[in-house]
């Protein structure tokens, strides 16, 4: 029986996957450094910003760095540096300096991958429609299974400051391992030279700012609310576990998965219409919180975290899929980047509840996000309909960097990219 090597997409999808699992196992185990090292709100709050504060620096360093001087320059050593940060947290249950020095690394690591790969596996794919799926779904998965598989070990392995971080040092090493064997790229494919003005002329259009900007954050704005919001509000200090915690997780990325496959069909042939139904579930989401917040009810908050996990996938992948189009050769890993800095501003989704609360009330608060959500929904549906002059027709520029795209892998016949609207696999 003959080994077949995976494809050079697949090894790449793998290390985003990997540092994905470690950026994210931390969420449920915030539960459990509240109960056995007894941290104020403040101070948990602050190991939770703290990887948004090194995040943003490294994705708006990485999308750039990667188009000047090459994608695998810029994901491997960071990607090396993400069992690095896991061991940081593995050395220190106990010291918050050695957790929040874990996390920082963890963040920069982050923003440094997950742009330059996303535009690696583009690379790589040809530049047909499924790259954005298959990089949204290494992305979803590694942060879907790390906090899954983290929870589950906390809640009932022993040592559960340390055991859960187990898994991740192993991927993390057999990720970096695998991704070494992704063969260096022609010269002037991946690296087409220089980056010209910046920000680039994707990042000056009205279809960037309107139609892939403002729902950007509603990508990681819903999950946060699925997986962050939702179990503290229908649960008390006392009752809240680290499985239940889980069990959110996978309702939410569950769905989010699972519809990755609509989702970048639609994005490939209706342009908006995917954005369009992710908005409808985070609207339906919020609507679904309100009754159980006010119940409460952990069956209806795991109801709402399905709808907001649908939300979470759609507007990922056809977020992605519309930011690739937009994007040129020599500027896909800092579009991609800028898309991500977006996204990412979600995650402040749990500080803002928290600051409504105040003032509306639970069910106040998640009514008002059904509202915004549901108004965001019309008004992208009505600029989806509305016809558009030529001068502002986006199109106009997508057919031009269509052109400027680089050609398929050696193997794949040019073809393939024009047919890929009708492609079902992965």
């Amino acid at each position: 029986m003959t080994y077949r090597t995976p494809a050079a997409w697949v090894r790449v999808a793998l290390v985003m996957f990997a540092v994905g699992w470690g950026a994210n196992q931390f969420s449920p185990m915030l539960i459990v450094y509240r109960h056995a090292l007894g941290l104020s709100a403040g101070e948990i709050a602050g190991l939770f910003a703290i990887y948004a504060a090194t995040l943003i620096p490294g994705l708006l360093a990485g999308g750039p760095l990667s188009d000047r001087f090459g994608r695998r320059a810029c994901v491997l050593p960071f990607a090396a540096l993400s069992p690095v940060a896991t061991l940081l947290l593995v050395l220190g249950p106990h010291s918050l300096p050695l957790l929040a020095a874990g996390r920082a690394l963890a963040g920069l690591c982050s923003g440094m991958v997950f742009g330059p790969a996303t535009a690696w596996v583009q690379d790589l794919s040809g530049g047909d429609a499924r790259s954005s799926r298959r990089a949204a779904l290494a992305l979803s998965a590694g942060f879907g299974l790390g906090p899954v598989v983290a929870a589950f070990l906390a809640q009932w392995a022993g040592d559960p400051l340390v055991v859960p971080y187990l898994p991740h040092l192993a991927l993390g090493v057999a990720a970096l391992a695998i991704g070494l064997t992704v063969p260096a790229p022609r010269r002037g494919q991946a690296r087409p030279g220089p980056a010209g003005r910046w920000p680039p002329a994707a990042l000056r259009t009205r279809e960037f700012w309107l139609g892939v900007a403002l729902p950007a954050p509603f990508v990681f704005g819903a999950v946060s609310l699925a997986i962050v919001v939702l179990p503290e509000e229908v649960t008390s200090a006392r009752t809240l576990s680290a499985g239940y915690a889980g069990l959110m997780t996978v309702l939410a990325f569950a769905a989010g998965i699972g519809v990755q496959p609509l989702a970048r069909r639609v994005a490939a042939r209706r342009p908006h219409a995917g954005i369009i139904a992710g908005l409808a579930a985070a609207a339906a989401g919020a609507a679904v919180s309100v009754a159980a917040v006010a119940g409460p009810s952990e069956v209806l908050a795991g109801a709402g975290a399905v709808l907001l996990g649908l939300a979470y996938g759609l507007c990922l992948v056809c977020g992605l899929h519309d930011a690739e189009q937009l994007a040129g050769p020599r500027d896909r890993g800092t579009v991609l980047a800028a898309y991500y800095v977006l996204a990412y501003l979600g995650f402040a989704a749990p500080y803002g509840v928290d600051g409504l609360n105040a003032a509306l009330g639970k069910p106040g608060t998640f009514a008002l996000l059904a509202v915004v959500a549901a108004v965001l929904t019309g008004l992208t549906w009505g600029r989806a309909a509305r016809p558009v002059p030529p001068k502002e027709n986006p199109g106009t520029e997508r057919e031009r960097l269509t052109h400027a795209r680089p050609s398929p892998p050696e193997g794949e016949p040019p073809a393939a990219r024009e047919n890929a609207p009708t492609y079902t696999g992965f």
